[in-house]
């Protein structure tokens, strides 16, 4: 995970570490209710235990330890997925089919946080990129 601007709350990957997923991270509005801090967004880490479970993703543990311990180490908190961000999934156009990078956008978007990703696919859509 990077370290960089952190004035605010993105949802971001983590995953840095492992290059697994794009991560939201925090540079959010004050009035976001964010704060300055970073966030993993559940949908990353619902995607990461799947790729394990399926071996496409190898981690040194699993992923219930692995994510937990690295989120305290890099002082990243939770997002949950939340029923306004799966509506808002039905309304985005379809530059990308991959749900779980979707959703990240839609919560990116709702809740007006920068996604921090090195995936270009990412642009084709109304919300602000840090890259890594």
């Amino acid at each position: 995970m990077q370290n960089g601007e952190d004035s605010h709350r993105h949802p971001v990957p983590v995953m840095d570490a492992i290059r697994a997923r794009p991560v939201l991270r925090t540079d959010a509005p004050p009035d976001s209710g964010y704060g300055n801090e970073r966030v993993l967004s559940a949908a990353s880490t619902w995607e990461i235990a799947i790729k394990y479970s399926l071996g496409k993703l190898e981690l040194p543990e699993p992923p219930s330890q692995f994510i937990p311990s690295r989120m305290a180490l890099t002082l990243t908190s939770s997002m949950a997925v939340e029923i306004a961000h799966t509506f808002l999934v039905s309304r985005l156009p379809f530059h990308h089919r991959d749900l779980f990078d979707r959703l990240l956008t839609a919560q990116a978007q709702l809740e007006k946080l920068p996604l921090l990703t090195a995936d270009d696919v990412f642009e084709k859509y109304d919300v602000e990129i840090i890259r890594p």
